[in-house]
């Protein structure tokens, strides 16, 4: 590389990346041919419109690497292209929730979503995004007790509300969600039901985690979490007479995006490929014994896990312990010194401050990619317990 600052500091970057344990939830190790797709002469190529519909000349091989890229997405997920379609353009996962809203519901209509405070992400409708403000917000929590879904509530919630819109998905609740009970819950109620699977969609892929395309109208997934891929998003939906794909292709573009990023839909298509694999089912069932193991070590050494384990990548570790250990901005800062990258997290019914709050998130996909078996998650979890007990 010429340009030796940006070199150097790419450089830097790799080492860090290698010497330290990665445990945050969102993040991933991307293969050498993702990385190959992301730095390829597609990024040099103006696309916007869709395959066969461009605005610019030239497409002719970038429409094929988009096509491909929709192929592999259902097949992946088992979709009949007949009854659903897929958007792979969204440049994440945001935008790609606002696309949806903004194809479906009018502003100013109710979105329902996890409330923030209890494990909801910022775009299913919380005050602090442009989600909650164009959209009114009405966030449901978890029952105090089980720190769980509390379904009956959810259901009373929806009928005396009666959002729009429902979303299904988190960023930082451990359990499997009941696409079922959702599915019912959106009907009584009225609403269309969206779910978001960013953080488990390897894990749905890989056949380790309940499948929410037999309840959702939508289904919106980033790439770069489980799925093991590069920072992008897709959104799939349903062919009925409602025309959602229509809508949505026209939210995406030319709504909200101009051209598509074609390096990036080039390393989602590779990484779609690497997920539909043995290997991979093989990985994303590691992930999660890795994952409980974490959680039940952490457990024996006297941390609170929220809900009291995991069923996915993501534990929620109560650090604050009703003010008997220690915040989780404290926990984070020691363990990064120590190098183990987590970050800290409110817990449900947090009586601290967000940039403060009592508890750290962990999850194990990142570790998992560079072979970590239950015997290292066993070592993890002393390091962790030692380090933050110091």
């Amino acid at each position: 590389m010429k340009d030796k600052e940006i070199e150097k500091l790419i450089k830097k970057e790799k080492e860090r990346q290698a010497k330290v344990v990665n445990l945050i939830a969102s993040e991933n190790f991307v293969s050498a041919d993702v990385l190959a797709a992301l730095g390829s002469e597609l990024t040099n190529k103006y696309a916007e419109g869709y395959p066969s519909k461009r605005y610019y000349g030239g497409n002719e091989i970038i429409d094929e690497v988009e096509m491909l890229c929709q192929k592999r997405a259902l097949k992946l997920f088992k979709l009949n292209p007949k009854n659903w379609a897929v958007n792979v353009q969204p440049l994440s996962g945001s935008p790609a929730n606002l696309s949806v809203y903004s194809a479906l519901i009018p502003l100013g209509k109710k979105i329902m979503g996890m409330s923030l405070a209890h494990g909801g992400h910022l775009t299913h409708g919380q005050k602090v995004s442009f989600t909650g403000n164009a959209w009114k917000g009405i966030p449901f929590g978890l029952d105090k007790k089980t720190e769980r879904i509390n379904y009956e509530e959810l259901l009373t919630r929806a009928m005396i509300d009666k959002p729009d819109i429902i979303v299904a998905g988190f960023t930082a609740y451990p359990r499997k969600i009941d696409f079922k009970k959702f599915r019912n819950i959106a009907d009584l109620s009225g609403a269309i039901l969206m779910v978001d699977m960013s953080h488990f969609a390897g894990l749905v892929a890989g056949g380790e985690y309940p499948s929410p395309f037999k309840y959702a109208d939508v289904v919106t997934t980033t790439v770069h979490k489980t799925l093991r891929g590069p920072r992008a998003a897709l959104i799939f939906s349903k062919r009925d007479d409602r025309c959602f794909p229509e809508k949505i292709d026209k939210a995406v573009f030319p709504g909200l995006q101009g051209g598509p990023h074609m390096n990036a839909i080039a390393g989602v298509a590779v990484a779609l490929g690497e997920a539909d694999t043995p290997a991979f089912k093989t990985y994303a069932k590691q992930v999660i014994k890795n994952a409980q193991t974490l959680a039940a070590e952490l457990k024996k050494r006297g941390w609170r896990i929220i809900s009291g384990g995991t069923d996915s990548h993501l534990i929620l570790v109560d650090t604050w312990l009703d003010g008997k250990g220690i915040t989780g901005k404290e926990a984070s800062e020691r363990l990064e010194k120590e190098g183990i990258i987590v970050n800290k997290n409110a817990i449900p019914f947090d009586t601290r401050k967000p940039f403060d709050p009592s508890g750290i998130r962990l999850g194990t996909a990142a570790e998992t990619t560079r072979g970590a078996k239950e015997k290292d998650m066993i070592k993890l979890a002393g390091r962790i317990d030692k380090i933050l007990k110091n």
